[in-house]
């Protein structure tokens, strides 16, 4: 028997059958969030990470002509952004018929705030069908208890809480790699000091 020869466990994600989706992360909001600064750091990670590794990307705006566009750190290195009024990503049916068309069932989610706009996305997603991931250090919110309650209400609703660490390791699978010497070094960076 050998490693090939069994199954890699459904409950993993993959570059072919996972997005990642940045909610939300505006000029005009990042600055009030608790942790902002780490938050877009982690989330600029997760870009890297899935721009090597081949993850398929998707970022809303929330209102954008009152909220600004997304912060310029990632705009940059992101696909055009879907403006929507709606706190869900539901709105951007477009988007999530577009995941279907392409395989894709597993959603890392990232972004702010983790109470309204995420929380209301991620468990709208799971309504859908989706495996939704959150990663807990790419996400916030002004307050640390909203924040903190509401990963644990998506938690209890069922979404599998992860990490911007362990996410990138779970895309990559394998050492040995020009990509993993690329999420490595992701890896090694050092961030902004936590608040």
């Amino acid at each position: 028997m050998t490693a090939d020869s069994i199954s890699r466990s459904p409950e993993l994600m993959n570059p072919f059958d996972t997005a990642l989706l940045v909610i939300d992360v505006q000029e005009k909001l990042l600055p009030a969030i608790h942790g902002g600064e780490r938050v877009a750091w982690n989330i600029g990670r997760l870009i890297q990470a899935a721009k090597t590794l081949g993850v398929a990307i998707d970022v809303s705006e929330q209102y954008p002509k009152g909220l600004g566009p997304t912060i310029s750190s990632l705009k940059s290195e992101l696909p055009e952004p879907r403006a929507k009024l709606m706190f869900s990503c539901r709105e951007l049916a477009d988007m999530i018929q577009s995941w279907r068309e392409r395989g894709i069932y597993k959603i890392l989610a990232s972004g702010i705030e983790t109470h309204v706009c995420v929380q209301q996305t991620v468990l709208d997603l799971l309504g859908e069908g989706f495996q939704v991931y959150l990663a807990v250090d790419a996400v916030s919110s002004r307050s640390l208890l909203d924040h903190e309650i509401a990963v644990r209400r998506m938690d209890s609703s069922g979404a599998t809480i992860t990490t911007t660490e362990a996410a990138m390791f779970e895309w990559c699978e394998r050492a040995g790699t020009a990509e993993f010497k690329q999420i490595s070094a992701l890896v090694k960076e050092t961030g902004p000091r936590l608040p």
